[in-house]
């Protein structure tokens, strides 16, 4: 067996060959594998919304709220030393408004399985940093939640405190929290835990969880190491504001956007047409901007290029005075939709506590003219957000009310939903709604024109050589990207891409 990092390097016990497409080919194994990996998060949001999911685990009177254990992959209370732990986590950053809180990433990790051993010892290389000083929390981070049954689990190691702590693994898990003991910094260490299942019998299932369990297969664990800081310590904030907002917005997209019943197909961002990118900074240009705010186009929020080093820079835009109280406007209209769907159940209520928060970290106050370039730019951001939310469900209840018409003879054409999921490195939203025309184009025709009506009277004259007339769309809106990379945020224009209207051609 053999299993390479993202870079395609291997530390195996095996013979590895690297060939110029970076894969690696296999010799005869000896017993057991060892793996070496170096991680490098590409999710930009990775730990943004570590701490979102903290700040979530408990309502206002501390208390762990139900479905917070099972996230945090905390077993019964008489055998969990994890539940105070995340209660006490989760408290502080509340208190202290998501600040304070300080990661560490692992140097490497080695995992060494042997066949004839009941237990993998996983091995995190750490660097040195005074911040082991503090009270480290190992938090383990799922790729993908394994999908079959529960699996108990074990951690052994004088590292941790205590020695030995347990996790019940779940589909609903998304972390494990491990608590270690602090040490001086000025040394690096290496945490050796041994990991081993509650059953024998799942040991095969421990070892999927752990490194994939067959050759080739990625890592599914993320490692961090977490601090939390004291209300009032001096402590280098983990995120800029500028990179926690657009994670909140992405949380917000998932949580008020129509959720899927089936994973749509896959379409590259990258494939389509686009108009030349339009810089979004102090330069661009008044009514260009004035047009975006007053489109009703679907957006979508992608990262085209991201590395551990990638610098989100905060955007600034320069809107004049009836410009800024155009955009506070739009921004209240959406809001009061939004808060309506909320209200009408077709949008959860964690939705409205997200939107509070966007409002918050954007700064952004409607009467206020002199809002700064930062502040105007996070709440052009938002009501981008908020138009491709409220244009979603509109045209939910479109499809609806076109569906249930009793006038309408049968699947005549019109507008029908057409959905395709987005590349990896897209922050929201993961899918998108593009529509397409479907349905039939009888007497009389929707949309028709003379054309099609010639093709009518030929196709009913029995001419076999002419096709009928085609339910097609007549008219599209653009998709919107607004894209960041090392250079700053663009808008790219997708065009033609979103049918609004069908017609008979």
């Amino acid at each position: 067996t053999v299993l390479c990092d993202r870079e395609q390097t291997c530390w195996c016990k095996v013979l590895c060959v690297d060939d110029r497409e970076q894969q690696c080919f296999p010799f005869k194994p000896y017993r057991g594998i060892t793996l070496k990996l170096s991680y490098v998060r590409d999710d930009p949001c990775f730990v943004d919304d570590l701490v979102a999911a903290l700040h979530d685990a408990t309502g206002k009177d501390g208390e762990l709220l139900a479905g917070s254990p099972a996230s945090f992959g905390i077993c019964s209370e008489s055998d969990s030393s994890s539940r105070p732990v995340l209660s006490e986590l989760s408290v502080g950053i509340q208190r202290n408004d998501r600040r304070g809180v300080e990661v560490l990433d692992p140097a490497a990790v080695l995992v060494s399985d042997e066949d004839d051993q009941e237990s993998i010892m996983v091995t995190f290389d750490l660097p040195q940093s005074q911040l082991l000083k503090m009270k480290p929390v190992l938090v383990l981070a799922f790729k993908s939640p394994p999908t079959d049954g529960e699996l108990g689990v074990t951690f052994s190691s004088q590292s941790l405190q205590p020695n030995t702590q347990s996790a019940c693994i779940s589909a609903r898990t998304l972390y494990i929290l491990l608590t270690g003991k602090s040490s001086e910094g000025n040394v690096e260490q290496k945490w050796n835990i041994s990991v081993q299942a509650k059953s024998p019998s799942t040991r095969e299932n421990l070892k999927d969880v752990l490194i994939g369990g067959k050759s080739g297969s990625d890592i599914r664990l993320t490692p961090l190491l977490l601090f939390s800081a004291e209300t009032g310590t001096d402590t280098r904030l983990v995120w800029r504001t500028s990179l926690s907002f657009l994670c909140e917005l992405r949380r917000f997209l998932d949580a008020g956007l129509p959720q899927q019943s089936a994973e749509p197909p896959l379409l590259r961002l990258d494939s389509l047409q686009a108009l030349p990118p339009l810089a979004l900074d102090l330069s661009t240009s008044e009514s260009l901007l004035a047009e975006i705010i007053n489109s009703s186009a679907p957006t979508i929020f992608s990262f085209s290029s991201w590395s551990s080093s990638f610098p989100v820079r905060p955007g600034q835009l320069a809107l004049s005075p009836a410009l800024l109280g155009e955009l506070g406007q739009r921004l209240e209209a959406n809001e009061r939709q939004i808060r309506e769907l909320i209200r009408q159940g077709m949008v959860p209520q964690r939705a409205s506590e997200k939107l509070e928060r966007l409002r918050r970290l954007s700064a952004f106050q409607k009467q206020d003219s002199s809002a700064e370039g930062e502040s105007q730019y996070c709440a052009f951001l938002l009501l981008k957000a908020l138009q491709t939310v409220t244009r979603a469900y509109n045209m939910q209840r479109k499809l609806r009310a076109a569906r249930a018409d009793p006038s309408t003879r049968g699947p005549i054409c019109g507008l029908g939903s057409l959905t395709v999921s987005l590349e990896k490195l897209v922050l929201g939203p993961q899918s998108a709604d593009l529509n397409n025309c479907r349905g039939s184009c009888a007497i009389p025709l929707i949309n028709g024109n003379n054309h099609a009506v010639l093709l009518t009277y030929h196709t009913e004259q029995g001419d076999v050589n002419e096709r009928g007339p085609c339910c097609v769309p007549l008219a599209y809106d653009p998709l919107e990207v607004i894209d960041w990379n090392d250079e700053g945020s663009f808008l790219t224009s997708k065009p033609d891409m979103v049918a609004k209207e069908c017609g008979c051609r």
